[in-house]
């Protein structure tokens, strides 16, 4: 096998890439990167992207859901590994989530390159479209898993009605090329994601790498509770149906129901509430709110969901209300692959770095190709555990350090 244990990134480079990309889409004001997918900041991000893998020799390729990929050829046919992540932003972004992965690979990619390493395995640093689901999912890396249909592509939309197809045509796209961009999943081995950790539990601990061994499935509801609008001045409180206090009673179930039916893993939330009418003098008739709940545990979820229907169904019967509900959308938890897992600790200990074996909280790319072929993920701290904002902030040197680690894994890993 060939001794690639004395290579290392370019901090220097990386560094130039992370603070060039960000300049894309920034809006000088607030200081936040609007860079939503396929919008003109975006497109050009992608011929940034593309620029930066040609001058560092690799071969430049677009699929048809307009996935940039750069590919380091291997000596043999084996199934290759793909390594990346997103470099669209939500609205008002920091400078580091997706983008960073995308970076790296391609350091890991260039450093290789450069040093005329030729591993067996091909490598592909691959930068999915619309991880942020701008249009209502991860539209890049579900089309590679065969998850996008022609109806779905003539649907999506974003939140102001506007059409992932149109967006697509407007730059010179066939949306329907997107269906085009599926992989078979025998032709990649692996697929490798470093991403900040978007959380505090990294930087609270001060360890630089965390490396994930589950992500976390998901599901989100609509609630509705429907009581009877009244005057506040003349119902008597024991004469009410007041739908409001139907969400405070469950507001204090959250707790004992993650308790009793979830595991340490286990997170609700209701982040989103609406009364109405919403008048000072008016007792509420109905409070539409959100939940989101998550857990790497697909039976734990389902244990959940039947416990918060038991307890909300509860609630309504005591305070005389109607309940009803909306699944919005559902993710099933993906477990990481034991011997990528292994690897990143293996490679973590040689380096001298300290890790910490977790669950991702948040939805990535890695969990679509999680559904298809084995995966693995690497985490740096985020400051204060902030993200999605423009103090999302990670120290240089923990990004070299997630960096090094995930240059020695795949090198590892692409001469097996």
């Amino acid at each position: 096998m060939l001794d690639c244990s004395t290579l290392k990134v370019n901090l220097k480079r990386i560094k130039s890439d992370i603070l060039t990309l960000a300049e894309i889409g920034q809006n000088h004001e607030d200081r936040g990167i609007y860079r939503m997918a396929f919008t003109d900041a975006d497109m050009e991000g992608k011929r940034w992207l593309s620029d930066r893998i040609e001058d560092a020799g690799l071969a430049l390729s677009t699929d048809g859901a307009v996935n940039i990929s750069g590919t380091l050829n291997g000596s043999t046919d084996q199934p290759r590994i793909l390594v990346g992540s997103h470099i669209d932003t939500v609205p008002c972004a920091g400078a580091l989530d997706g983008t960073l992965g995308v970076v790296v690979g391609l350091e890991c990619l260039r450093r290789m390159h450069e040093e005329k390493v030729v591993p067996q395995r091909t490598l592909e640093l691959i930068a999915f479209s619309d991880e942020e689901g701008r249009f209502g999912g991860m539209f890049g890396s579900q089309s590679v898993a065969g998850k996008i249909n022609p109806e779905r592509l003539a649907t999506m939309s974003d939140l102001d009605g506007v059409l992932l197809g149109d967006e697509m045509r407007r730059h010179g796209y066939d949306p329907l090329a997107a269906l085009d961009a599926a992989r078979d999943p025998e032709t990649i081995a692996n697929y490798l994601e470093l991403h900040i950790e978007q959380g505090p539990v990294l930087d609270r601990s001060h360890k630089p790498i965390g490396i994930v061994d589950e992500i976390t499935g998901l599901f989100t509801w609509s609630v509705w509770l429907r009581g009877e609008a009244n005057h506040a001045g003349t119902t008597p409180m024991d004469m009410r149906n007041d739908a409001f206090m139907g969400l405070a009673d469950f507001a204090h179930e959250v707790p004992r129901i993650l308790e009793e039916n979830g595991s340490d893993r286990s997170r609700a939330t209701i982040g989103k509430a609406q009364i109405l009418p919403g008048a000072a003098n008016t007792v509420p008739g109905l409070v539409e709110f959100s939940l989101d709940v998550r857990d790497t545990s697909e039976v734990v979820l389902e244990e959940l969901s039947s416990a918060f229907r038991k307890a909300l169904s509860a609630i309504a019967r005591r305070r005389n209300l109607m309940f009803e509900f909306e699944q919005k959308s559902y993710l099933s938890p993906v477990a990481c692959s034991a011997e990528v897992v292994q690897q990143l600790q293996k490679q973590s200990e040689q380096l001298g770095l300290d890790y910490h074996t977790m669950p991702s909280g948040a939805a990535h790319d890695a969990q679509i190709m999680g559904s298809i072929v084995p995966i693995g993920m690497v985490f740096v701290p985020s400051k204060n555990g902030q993200s999605h904002s423009p103090a999302e902030w990670t120290a240089w040197s923990d990004i070299e350090a997630g960096a090094n680690v995930m240059l020695q894994t795949l090198a590892k890993l692409s001469q097996r």
